[in-house]
C-alpha cells in the first residue's frame, strides 16, 4: 500500500491523534516513519523588545519535544522513525519533506473548533490535502 510514512506535528490534540494513527500505520505495513515539526516562518519576531533568538530557541524547544513524542510512540509500537524540524510555511515544507524523502503517504491531525470543522480541515491540512503529490491521510481527534 505505502512504501513509507511521513507525519506532520504541531504538539495539538489532532496532531497527536495524528501520530499515534501513522505509527500504527506503519507498524501494520512495516514501512519506514518520517516525523516533521515545522516552524512557522510567517510569525517570526521583529522588533526590539523580543529577543529573536531566544523566541527561536523556545520554538525549536517546543518542536524538539513534539518530535520526542513522537519518539516515543515509535519506539513503544516497535516502530522506528527518523525526525526533522523545518522552517518554512507548514505545508510547502511537509510536502516539500515529502517529496524529498519520496514516501507513500502524508499522515495529518484534522484542526478545527467550529461546527464547520468537516468542511474546512484547517489552512494548512487542507493546502496539503489539495496540493500534495502523495495521497493524505487527514485523521479527525474525535475519531479515536
Amino acid at each position: 500500500m505505502y512504501d513509507s510514512i511521513l507525519v506532520a506535528t504541531d504538539g495539538s490534540d489532532a496532531a497527536s491523534t495524528a501520530v499515534e494513527h501513522a505509527v500504527e500505520l506503519a507498524r501494520r505495513l512495516e514501512v519506514p516513519l518520517y516525523a516533521i515539526a515545522v516552524l512557522e516562518s510567517r510569525t517570526e519576531y521583529d522588533n526590539a523588545i523580543v529577543d529573536p533568538e531566544a523566541v527561536d530557541r523556545r520554538r525549536r524547544e517546543q518542536a524538539s519535544s513534539w518530535l520526542e513524542h513522537v519518539e516515543a510512540l515509535a519506539k513503544k509500537g516497535g516502530v522506528g522513525v527518523e525526525t526533522t524540524i523545518r522552517s518554512g510555511v507548514p505545508d510547502e515544507e511537509i510536502r516539500a519533506y515529502a517529496g524529498e524523502l519520496g514516501v507513500g503517504a502524508i499522515v495529518l491531525g484534522a484542526q478545527g473548533r467550529s461546527s464547520f470543522r468537516r468542511a474546512l480541515l484547517g489552512s494548512t491540512a487542507d493546502r496539503v490535502v489539495r496540493l500534495a503529490d502523495q495521497p493524505v491521510v487527514v485523521v479527525d481527534s474525535d475519531t479515536e
